[in-house]
């Protein structure tokens, strides 16, 4: 089956961040048994979406991991010219919600499975396809504290984020928090009787932004765009109407870190604040590999691009590295499209992804 049929059958599964995925894992589960894969099914304690993990060749031996998300971010903006869950043509483009991030990858990699099979594979192609990583790579720890058991310790993992098949050496941390501050309600009138839990954060959200501005005279790590880590409010929420006095409030707060830097304890500030809960959300480290290591070598010859040394988002890639996996971020397509309405993917850019597959393929014959 051609990659952009495939990526056709993908994006026709609404796997929205925080959504079940077990259709579009029923698809690839069949597919790749087809193809004689070895396929493990890794359910998620949510009980509704599960990670995938599939072996090529002898998963004794040391090899090589693929690593994809099958989620995407909702696709409710009115710019869409078409149903944003069904892929649409328009000359090269393949326009559909995770086109590029990242079921074009996810279908670059299972468009190879055929001829991989059929490769004297002397070290195994791992696919590892996981959830809601667009919720804070959630998804992909419960896969990794399973991979000791699926597979000799592998050699290096290639994460297919969009990088224009440039392989990208490091990337920022993450971690996102929420804050909640507790009010009494009542009628606006007559503050005195109430508590205004909005009031009542606000403190919290001058915090974070005195620390924001802290940070940009903080360490800093060139190859970054900001060269510094950085905090920020995303959304901010309370409140019932003018006249009540609002019982509760929330803010979600981010921090991207640079390497070295540890993205929870750039919040660490915030924790302790009056009046103000915390609920951690995610977190991820961030990513390093060395321009020097065999990985980034090897995605160098297979992608024919050299590589990049930072980009500022962050991946899966980075918990590979924690679990002591070697990670490099390259795949299909351009991040400035994604979360986007009328997100793309060109057919000569799925092509060229799987064919940097099939070059891996053929490394390891």
């Amino acid at each position: 089956m051609r990659a952009a049929e495939i990526l056709e059958r993908l994006v026709g599964f609404p796997t929205v961040v925080g959504t079940p995925n077990m259709g579009l894992m029923d698809y690839v589960a069949h597919y790749l048994a087809e193809h004689g894969a070895r396929v493990t099914r890794l359910m998620g304690p949510e009980g509704d979406r599960e990670n995938l993990f599939a072996t090529i060749g002898d998963p004794s031996r040391p090899g090589y991991i693929l690593s994809g998300h099958v989620d995407v971010v909702p696709a409710q903006e009115p710019e869409w010219l078409g149903d944003p869950f069904v892929l649409r043509r328009d000359g090269d483009r393949l326009i559909g919600r995770g086109a590029c991030d990242m079921k074009g990858f996810d279908a670059a990699v299972l468009a190879a499975v055929p001829e991989l099979a059929a490769m004297p594979l002397k070290a195994p192609v791992h696919i590892a396809l996981s959830y809601d990583e667009e919720a804070g790579c959630r998804g992909v720890p419960h896969l990794l504290a399973r991979l000791p058991e699926l597979c000799a310790a592998p050699l290096g993992c290639i994460v297919g984020e969009p990088t224009g098949l440039v392989p990208v050496l490091a990337h920022k941390g993450k971690a996102a928090l929420r804050l909640v501050a507790s009010g009494v309600s009542g009628h606006s009138s007559r503050p005195d009787l109430g508590r205004n839990a909005i009031h009542a954060l606000a403190p919290a959200l001058a915090a974070t932004v005195a620390l924001a501005d802290a940070l940009k005279s903080g360490a800093q790590d060139a190859r970054f765009a900001p060269s510094w880590s950085t905090v920020q409010i995303g959304t901010v929420a309370g409140g019932q109407a003018l006249n009540i006095i609002p019982d509760r409030a929330e803010a979600c707060i981010e921090a991207r870190a640079i390497h070295g830097v540890d993205p929870r304890g750039l919040l660490a500030p915030l924790m302790d604040l009056p009046g103000v809960e915390v609920e951690w959300l995610s977190s991820y480290p961030a990513l390093a590999l060395g321009a020097d290591h065999p990985l980034a070598t090897l995605a160098a010859d297979i992608s024919g691009h050299g590589p990049l040394q930072a980009v500022s988002y962050g991946t899966e890639a980075g918990l590979f590295q924690q679990a002591g996996v070697p990670a490099i971020v390259c795949g299909p397509g351009d991040i400035a499209r994604a979360h986007k309405p009328e997100e793309y993917l060109t057919g000569a850019e799925l092509a060229a992804a799987t064919g940097m597959v099939l070059a891996l393929g053929r490394r390891l014959c």
